[in-house]
């Protein structure tokens, strides 16, 4: 099979830690193009930062890509507002057109200026893109259109260029493209078979692993309210979250 040819970035970015409500939370989304060559770690760009360190960064999510293919679209969506008018909208590290969801799986690898970097998991939106779009839905439009972007993990480390190319060079698991994840993940979440593919999908990190096999055995799948909404979720008076039954079907 004939590798597609090498993708320009659009930009490389890095974000140092910022208030992003009027609580003073910080976070390291509002990222800046880099100017020149900056040094890849195992755990992301020398100088790019995130605020909460539970849930974001680390080996697993060491570099965030956003495809700039989705940014005309969502201007279609939600207007030509002033944070879609350069790459960085979603706090992502390598802007780039011609790779999207359907491109990219789970496993696949890059080289990238010296580095060498490999597909690790979709991401998963949060609160912060409302305050950052000023939109009070807009991590659950992302997590519904399936316009995520994705992470790297980082192969091989060293320096990066913002005029560097990326060069797919190998495909572990083709079959798992980050949008045909998505779909089990988001859309049909209680898929018996493929939740099963999922939680022995190894390549993936634990806590993705983790979702599948808990809906096997839970027969239901996770609230998302308090990741999406930045609050926690109410509770009906019989414990069952947001008043949604999603009961995986008997047999």
């Amino acid at each position: 099979m004939v590798e597609p040819a090498p993708i320009a970035l659009d930009a490389l970015l890095i974000g140092s830690l910022s208030p992003i409500d009027d609580r003073g939370t910080l976070s390291g989304i509002d990222k800046r193009p880099a100017l020149g060559p900056v040094h890849l770690g195992t755990t992301g760009f020398a100088g790019d930062h995130q605020g909460d360190l539970k849930r974001h960064g680390g080996p697993d999510k060491a570099v965030h890509h956003y495809p700039r293919d989705h940014y005309q679209t969502w201007v279609d969506e939600i207007g030509s507002v002033a944070r879609l008018q350069q790459p960085g909208a979603f706090g992502e590290n390598i802007s780039a057109l011609g790779l999207t969801e359907s491109d990219v799986a789970i496993g696949d690898r890059f080289r990238l200026g010296e580095a060498l970097l490999e597909v690790s998991q979709g991401r998963q939106p949060c609160w912060k893109l409302n305050r950052r779009f000023d939109l009070p839905d807009m991590a659950r439009r992302v997590q519904q259109t399936g316009r995520t972007g994705w992470y790297y993990r980082v192969i091989e480390t060293g320096m990066v260029s913002p005029d560097d190319r990326m060069q797919r060079v190998e495909r572990r698991h083709p079959e798992w493209t980050v949008a045909r994840l998505w779909h089990y993940l988001y859309v049909d979440t209680l898929n018996r078979e493929a939740l099963s593919a999922i939680a022995d999908l190894a390549i993936l990190p634990p806590n993705w692993r983790d979702y599948a096999a808990k809906r096997l055995r839970t027969r239901a799948v996770e609230d998302w309210s308090r990741r999406l909404d930045g609050e926690a979720p109410a509770s009906t008076p019989d414990g069952a979250v947001d008043g949604r039954d999603r009961s995986l079907p008997n047999g």
